[in-house]
């Protein structure tokens, strides 16, 4: 590719970075996006899209698994049910990629120019883009920087086989007997609820006195009670150490004392850091 001249220069398709750019376009400015990887950033691609498609995937599970528990007064019954977990995923990505397609086609419609390749900073007008055939150079008048974040690790629970983050939880083509969730936020609930109703036996392992710990106390009570009848078991106030893959169990620290919880494997939730 030759090199390019452009009046924005936008680094990173997701939520903030496609919509700036589709807006500077359509007020008349000269824009070029580029991103290293899929369009929609982490929201679409491995966060809040497919979360949530795994999400109504689990709650359908349930209901139907319920039914099959109960006595129907109406003489109805059903065999034990059971997810074919690898297809759901298919499903899920089959969605994203449509939605992926959504956005590529809102740029073009747009007139933005999109490039895919990895960007970094020659000096504050100009950006070199590596790309699959070479090196490009970007003059760009006006430079946005929207690359996002990353998970977080910890340097006794690196990401790996079988500790993971969101990301990859969201891509298992095997669902775990039993999975430990480290962070009490808002993500690793929601995913530790969805692996509940899927199946898995699920342990919550929170650092603070409370899971939801940036909320108020009495309203993460609500969430706490919905989960203990899910059949999660709750670890506030324990920090988790470190996860023998071979033995299939997290050692943690509750008040001092190391203990070992069975865990096939490990979802890491505790932040994000910019990328």
């Amino acid at each position: 590719m030759s090199d390019l001249s452009c009046g924005l220069l936008v680094i990173g398709s997701g939520p903030g970075g496609y919509v700036c750019a589709i807006r500077a376009a359509q007020l008349g400015i000269d824009t070029v996006i580029v991103e290293a990887d899929a369009p929609g950033g982490t929201c679409l691609n491995v966060g809040c899209i497919p979360s949530k498609a795994i999400i109504h995937a689990a709650d359908e599970f349930a209901k139907i698994c319920n039914v099959a528990d109960s006595n129907s007064k109406l003489g109805i019954s059903a065999s034990h049910p059971a997810i074919d977990i690898a297809s759901t995923m298919q499903w899920k990505n089959t969605l994203v990629g449509q939605l992926k397609g959504g956005v590529s086609g809102l740029l073009k419609k747009a007139g933005v120019k999109q490039i895919n390749g990895v960007a970094r900073f020659r000096d504050g007008k100009h950006v070199l883009v590596s790309l699959s055939t070479g090196e490009s150079l970007i003059q760009a008048e006006n430079i946005v920087i929207a690359t996002g974040s990353e998970p977080v690790d910890l340097p006794t629970l690196p990401f790996g086989e079988h500790v993971m983050s969101s990301t990859e939880a969201l891509a298992l083509t095997e669902l775990p007997a039993t999975l430990a969730v480290v962070g009490g936020g808002y993500i690793g609930l929601e995913l530790g609820t969805a692996f509940a109703k899927l199946g898995c036996e699920v342990t919550v392992v929170e650092s603070a006195s409370h899971i939801l710990p940036l909320f108020d106390a009495k309203l993460s009570a609500v969430v706490r009670n919905r989960l203990e009848h899910l059949g999660v078991r709750l670890l506030t106030q324990t920090k988790a150490l470190e996860h023998d893959a071979q033995l299939k169990q997290l050692l943690i620290d509750i008040d001092g004392k190391h203990q070992k919880i069975t865990a096939e494997k490990v979802l890491l939730t505790i932040g994000r850091r910019s990328r």
